[in-house]
Formats: C-alpha cells, sequence, structure tokens
C-alpha cells in the first residue's frame, strides 16, 4: 500500500480568465462582495466546486491579491474551501506565511460566505487585517451545509485580535447562490 506524499490543490481552469476582466481595484465592499459572489456563481456554473468564492485584497486600494474557489468535491479534501484557499494563494504569492505584514499593506479577506468554524480559525493566523462577509452561517445552514461548532461572539473574538469583521454585505445576493446551488443538487456537505 502507497501513501499519498503531498496535497495539490488546483483552481478551476476559468479563474486566470476571471481575474483578468476584473478592475485594477475594488474601491468599495460592494464591488469586493461582487467578485467574491461572481466567483461562487461562476464555481457552480462550471461545476467545478461548490457555491462560495473569496478574495483576499488590499485593505486601502482593494487590489486583488489572490482569489479562490471551493473545491471540497473535485479535490476530495473537505479543507479546500474557498478562504483556505484564497489565504494559502495569498502566502505563496507574497512568500510568507503570515499576511500581517506586507509590501502592499493590510489585506482583507473577502468571502461570499460567513467563515465556518474551519475557516474561522485559519483568519486570525493569517494575519488579515480586515474580513468581509456575504450570506451567514444560517444562510449556509438553511440550505444544509454543516458550518460547525462557532461562538456566538466570534466576531468580538476577531475584532479583539484586531481584525475588523463586517457581514451581511450583499447577504440576499450571496445567499441566492447557496440557495441555487442546493436546488440545482450540489453536493451539501
Amino acid at each position: 500500500m502507497s501513501f499519498p506524499l503531498s496535497v495539490q490543490l488546483h483552481l478551476p481552469a476559468w479563474v486566470p480568465g476571471f481575474l483578468a476582466r476584473l478592475p485594477a481595484s475594488l474601491d468599495s465592499p460592494e464591488e469586493r462582495m461582487r467578485v467574491a459572489i461572481s466567483l461562487a456563481e461562476a464555481n457552480v456554473a462550471n461545476g467545478s466546486g461548490g457555491p462560495f468564492g473569496a478574495v483576499v485584497v488590499t485593505a486601502d486600494s482593494g487590489r486583488v491579491v489572490a482569489a479562490g474557489v471551493n473545491r471540497v468535491e473535485p479535490a476530495a479534501c473537505s479543507s479546500a474551501h474557498a478562504e483556505i484557499i484564497a489565504l494559502s494563494l495569498a502566502q505563496q504569492r507574497l512568500g510568507s506565511a503570515s499576511l500581517a505584514d506586507t509590501r502592499l499593506g493590510p489585506l482583507e479577506l473577502v468571502s461570499s460566505c460567513e467563515p465556518c468554524a474551519m475557516c474561522l480559525g485559519a483568519i486570525p493566523w493569517s494575519g488579515v487585517r480586515s474580513v468581509l462577509c456575504g450570506a451567514t452561517k444560517a444562510d449556509a445552514e438553511a440550505v444544509g451545509f454543516d458550518e460547525g461548532d462557532r461562538s456566538e461572539a466570534w466576531i468580538d473574538r476577531l475584532e479583539q485580535r484586531g481584525i475588523v469583521v463586517r457581514t451581511g454585505v450583499l447577504r440576499q445576493a450571496a445567499a441566492e447562490v447557496l440557495e441555487r446551488y442546493a436546488r440545482g443538487g450540489g453536493a451539501i456537505y
């Protein structure tokens, strides 16, 4: 019996074209969230994973540093959430395990949905200084996703660590992606 010696997670082939069409900067929280939601929509439309998208951007200018989409099913990897992939690719791009003190200034994670228990745990260690979320944990759970245990005070705990959190940005649009995915028979995990 041989054992796997590495894990490789790849963004789908459509992502580079998607990113090439983005403006140089995403100025408002709503613009940034539209990109995360569009990533989630495109991931579902292309059959390349679940209904979640995320980007890491520079907090001041909104320049995209990295993007991620959910790859749980195609990669057979339960940790291949959009946020984890976006954070990991940003760290690789910048050559550092921490995004706290980069040459680009403070970075922000923008996710089409509030973090599950796993992604919440990754946020403080990633080094991002702010987080924007679209759909809520309740929205994801309403269609059947298991978001895990998360303290009701999760926002306060992140803010105590110096991470600014804003949730509910374009919530309805983000939640609709989850609902369409579930109605279409997408895998719920």
